[in-house]
């Protein structure tokens, strides 16, 4: 029989776990297939460990991995898809607003022949701000990025066990699921749903963690805010040579000498301006490589369930393994 592994990443979700297992659990049971949920919890400091560790007793299929301390959703994820080992990997939020109930019409796209099945949101729950704000950012994506990211896909998908196996594979430690999936290419294709509002509880996502991520999207994914900085560096070059040009002319024919220190501070303010703003798309592509070249673990598990633990000692998140660091281990 074929297998299927869910991979859940949890933070501080404990109003939302009981109903999204029970959910969970019943849409799995009516698919054709053997399956485990793999659950990452992201160093929750709320009663989500707790429930985790309830479930994981309850059910030998229900796996749990503790990361350390709070890494990220993308860490988290990361942890998860290197734990699974199914021949089709479904990857969903713990908030419920990526409903469970999808999770066949993603089974049934992949057994059409397609590698990847992302889900596509047909309507959102969000107020209007944010909303035309997610709207800005997949046009800008679209335009910058050298892969075709799908727009209004994020993480709750279904992926073939090779297009897991070659996310795993990929070094970067500033890792961005969507994007990695649409980089390893193959047949994919999307299904529509409608994406539900939050169960309970507030987002874990701050608009300052959304901001950040995308940022590391827009600089993982193009080198396009380099060429634009080049471009504006040339473009105000340009001007200040015209400026010149001008100026010696009124002042060697016309003997004319153009005044005004407003017009020179301005000047200098601008050019100053553009400067600053090439220093920070430049640093943004300097400070990944140097977050690259630490070498340092993505995620750090600090126990888990229901797991093999003859991989226990290599569960370290290495950006050249494909498996996370684990520190102790729990029976289950």
């Amino acid at each position: 029989m074929r297998t299927l592994d869910a991979v859940v990443p949890i933070y501080n979700e404990a109003e939302i776990l009981p109903e999204l297992h029970r959910r969970l659990t019943s849409v799995l049971e009516s698919l054709p297939f053997e399956w485990r949920i793999l659950y990452v919890d992201d160093g929750s400091s709320d009663l989500s460990p707790e429930l985790l560790a309830e479930y994981a007793d309850q059910d030998g299929r229900v796996c749990v991995l503790h990361l350390a301390r709070n890494f990220g959703q993308q860490p988290a994820i990361a942890a998860g898809l290197a734990e699974a080992t199914a021949d089709a990997v479904v990857l969903l939020d713990g908030d419920l607003q990526d409903p469970p109930e999808v999770i066949p019409d993603l089974v049934r796209a992949w057994n059409e022949g397609n590698d990847v099945v992302y889900a596509v949101k047909r309507k959102r729950k969000e107020s209007l701000p944010k909303r035309s704000l997610f709207s800005l950012y997949y046009y800008v994506l679209g335009r910058l990025s050298s892969v075709d990211i799908p727009a209004n896909a994020g993480n709750f998908s279904l992926m073939d066990r090779s297009v897991v196996a070659a996310i795993n594979s990929m070094p970067e430690h500033n890792r961005y699921v969507s994007g990695l999936r649409a980089y390893v290419g193959g047949q994919q294709t999307g299904v529509e749903f409608e994406r539900a509002a939050r169960f309970a509880g507030e987002p874990r996502q701050s608009p300052l963690k959304l901001g950040r991520m995308a940022v590391d999207a827009f600089v993982s994914y193009s080198e396009v805010p380099l060429r634009l900085v080049t471009a504006m560096g040339f473009a105000v070059s340009g001007v200040a040579f015209v400026v010149l040009l001008t100026v010696l002319w009124k002042k060697l024919v016309s003997g004319e000498a153009i005044l005004g220190w407003a017009s020179v501070m301005t000047s200098v303010l601008f050019i100053g301006g553009i400067q600053l703003i090439a220093i920070g798309v430049i640093g943004e592509y300097v400070g990944r490589i140097y977050t690259e070249t630490k070498h340092r673990p993505n995620w750090v598990v600090g126990r888990f369930r229901n797991l093999d633990e003859s991989s226990s000692e290599t569960r370290t998140g290495l950006s050249d393994r494909h498996d996370a660091g684990g520190l102790s281990s729990e029976p289950g």
